[in-house]
């Protein structure tokens, strides 16, 4: 059980505020907190942090090991496996005591086809470091690249940097035949970029003042930034833009898409002074990407197949399309990669994810199979074109990240690297499971589970359940070294595949967004309940956690089912909202209203919204132990959701141990650095042993 602190709880001034919508006025005590420049918000995030840092001081020792058992099992001086991409093996490297990586080249020798091995760890004979991310930090508390982007000659790169985690990027340009960096510099640029094919020009986005992606621009390489061209622009505020050019380097793809429409526009990569031509245009409801391959643009697409269909048009002339691949309901297509010789469909069917392998000399398609029961496995960096080997990426919860090189010919597989686990590792001391639980509907909900073998299952082990379900993203199943603290200890790891992800295709998705949303809640509360009922923990001992729309699916289901946890970990959470969707200035509200509904303009948006958005329905309840963790310049989810949501929470369940911890010079993703986030993974692992108490 979380320890109930005697220190001095911070108590945020009340400051009433009306919001009247619809005929119905909410009363915001705590709206003033959303002021990033008052003094008063400033000292009321430290005062927070103050009696956090006091709350967890028992805590102190335990923080240590953990961290200490996360740095022992973690090769600290270790390298990627190199991938080729013309006359160079790239890689990056890391080095033990530094806190970033390090992105570095070496020249393919004569008849090498194999890239080099990554065995020793440390840098390869005849290395030469492109981008030191430790250098490139040196005096600043954050650090993140929004872009590296080699030109296709091998000359030039383009690279962009944060160095305050509000994802707002300064580009410039690097000559790597002389180190040089070059005059051009552009401010508040957004992730991405993209070269021509001579490198030339380089084409980037920026953002409108909602910091929505909104303009691609053309700059020529040697001209000032205020003679940039912009060559497309997305008025309409529901779509981002981007640009990228193509693995072939024929083409640049410029995609704008809200969350179920997309459009692309084409332009020769060898033309970049040229104007991008429409390849289909968007209508409501479709979405399309394109890749391109040899004489035509692959379309994937969802024009009546719920579930996306493969087909392709001219390179020539772009117009109707023809069927690659029809539909087929309960396998969700979800990519395509188009080389020379081949294809490679990234797809996922009854929960998994899979590869297919489609030759085009007439041998017959082949997926690539893998004997666990439970894995996530996607297509690698493979920049080559006309090449017969892929690289993928395969991992589950007891499998480190491996990395294999498949010839697409043979379909044989050779592991390049698998993450070094420190200390002993056994993968075949854990177990994992897939169960199911059953909705308040009587839909089946997967569960992927991990544990110590031996495991009890009389409802004595403790566990945490983790959850995201929203924007079809899936939490396919993953491998985690900080984990492992955790399991060690007899913790139960549980991820529920709720309604909102993609998990099960499409329709899982749409039956978890909009006016369908609380299905993403009683799902977890019926994943939460069948781990209990199965005898893999109780509710004494199991903590929920989940991040971002995983926060706000913490938070609804704290105010559903108090009950069913010990305790909720809510980092960066998306607590309040409905304030937040009702305000059409805020970076990603209007985009996000083909998520979650518009409750600006439609009533009965705004009361389903109103029913479940976590800080307004905060009540005199006993809720389980609560620790939420935030980033002061978060452009996403904004710091002050969980700041308001702590506060009340105090003000309404004073008996409610609750805990706000604001990273105060990071980002969404929190601390850039990896010892600092494996600090902060530390500080949430102690509070969860505490909370189930296995603190010691």
């Amino acid at each position: 059980m979380a320890r109930v602190t005697t220190a001095s709880k911070p108590v945020a001034k009340i400051v009433k505020s009306e919001r009247s919508h619809h005929g119905d006025t909410f009363v915001d005590e705590y709206a003033w907190l959303a002021d990033k420049e008052d003094p008063d918000t400033i000292a009321y995030l430290k005062a927070e942090n103050a009696y956090t840092e006091t709350a967890t001081a028992h805590l102190a020792r335990l923080r240590d090991t953990l961290f200490g058992e996360i740095k022992s099992r973690t090769k600290e001086t270790d390298l990627s496996v190199p991938a080729r991409k013309g006359a160079y093996w790239y890689y990056t490297r890391t080095v033990e005591g530094q806190q970033y990586g390090i992105h570095c080249r070496i020249a393919v020798t004569e008849g090498e086809i194999d890239p080099p091995s990554t065995e020793s760890g440390v840098s390869l004979p005849g290395e030469e470091i492109l981008l030191d991310g430790n250098e490139l930090a040196q005096g600043h508390e954050f650090f993140a690249l929004g872009t590296f982007d080699i030109s296709p000659d091998g000359r030039w790169l383009a690279y962009s940097t944060d160095f305050d985690g509000d994802e707002r990027f300064t580009l410039r340009v690097k000559d790597l035949s002389s180190g040089a960096i070059l005059d051009d510099v552009v401010e508040n640029v957004f992730y991405g970029s993209a070269w021509a094919l001579d490198a030339s020009v380089l084409f980037y986005t920026t953002c409108d003042e909602a910091w929505r992606p909104d303009k691609v621009w053309r700059h020529v390489i040697g001209t000032p930034a205020d003679q940039d061209v912009v060559i497309k622009e997305e008025n309409d505020e529901r779509f981002w833009i981007g640009i990228e050019l193509s693995r072939s380097e024929r083409f640049l793809l410029v995609e704008s898409s809200s969350k179920i429409t997309s459009e692309v526009w084409y332009l020769p990569a060898d033309l970049p002074l040229g104007e991008p031509a429409l390849i289909a245009p968007r209508r409501q409801g479709v979405e399309y990407s394109v890749e391109h391959h040899g004489h035509r643009f692959l379309i994937l697409h969802n024009d009546g197949a719920e579930d996306f269909a493969l087909a392709y048009t001219s390179v020539d002339a772009p117009g109707d399309w023809t069927e690659l691949i029809p539909h087929t309901p309960g396998t969700r297509l979800l990519g395509v990669d188009a080389f020379s010789q081949h294809l490679v469909l990234s797809l996922r069917k009854d929960g998994l994810t899979g590869l297919r392998v489609m030759p085009l000399a007439g041998a017959a398609d082949y997926d690539i199979s893998f004997p666990e029961p439970l894995y996530t496995v996607g297509m690698d960096n493979t920049p080559e074109y006309d090449t017969g080997v892929v690289r993928l990426h395969y991992t589950s919860l007891v499998v480190p990240d491996s990395v294999y090189d498949c010839d697409l010919v043979t379909g044989e597989l050779v592991l390049r690297k698998q993450k070094p686990v420190l200390g002993g590792y056994d993968p075949e001391q854990y177990e994992q499971y897939r169960e199911w639980a059953l909705a308040d509907d009587g839909t089946k909900v997967p569960i992927s589970l991990v544990c110590r073998k031996g495991t009890p299952r009389d409802g004595s082990a403790p566990a945490v359940i983790y959850g995201y379900g929203s924007y079809e993203s899936s939490m396919d199943p993953w491998f985690s070294i900080p984990r492992l603290s955790l399991v060690d200890r007899g913790v139960v790891f549980a991820v529920a595949h709720v309604r909102g992800g993609g998990e099960m295709g499409r329709a899982w998705y749409d039956q978890g967004k909009l006016l369908a949303k609380k299905n993403t809640f009683t799902d977890f509360v019926a994943c939460a309940g069948y781990l209990v009922k199965s005898g893999w923990t109780s509710a004494e001992k199991l903590v929920a956690r989940g991040g971002s729309a995983g926060g706000l699916l913490m938070g609804a289901v704290a105010n559903l089912a108090p009950e069913a946890f010990a305790g909720i970990v809510a980092q960066v959470p998306f607590v309040d909202a409905l304030t937040s969707i009702l305000d059409p200035s805020l970076p990603l509200t209007v985009i996000e209203w083909e998520e979650w509904g518009d409750p600006l303009h439609d009533a009965d948006v705004y009361a389903y919204m109103k029913s479940y958005t976590p800080y307004e329905n905060v009540t005199a309840v006993d809720y389980p132990a609560i620790l939420a963790v935030t980033s002061l310049n978060d452009t996403r989810v904004l710091y002050h959701e969980p700041a308001k949501w702590v506060a009340r929470l105090r003000a309404t369940s004073p008996g409610t141990p609750v805990l706000l911890k604001t990273e105060m010079g990071a980002g969404h993703g929190g601390p850039s650095g990896r010892y600092d986030a494996w600090k902060e993974e530390a500080f949430v692992a102690a509070w969860i042993l505490d909370t189930v108490g296995l603190a010691g």
